[in-house]
């Protein structure tokens, strides 16, 4: 059994005002509110999304 990175990420900025894909991948990726957190499997398509919506969250922790 292998073990999966995980990432967790935390909402630094509002969506409120900001374009529709990125308040969708915002709650895609788990986020609603200032202050959230979420912890996901690290893949290529979660550092995606991640990126896209860089200038709103930040990586807390990466392992």
């Amino acid at each position: 059994m292998t073990k999966h990175k995980t990432v967790t990420i935390e909402q630094t900025s509002s969506a409120i005002g900001r374009h529709h894909a990125q308040r969708e991948t915002l709650r895609g990726l788990g986020l609603d509110k200032i202050g959230r957190r979420s912890s996901l499997e690290d893949t290529p398509a979660v550092r995606g999304m991640i990126a896209k919506v860089a200038h709103l969250v930040r990586v807390v922790d990466g392992h």
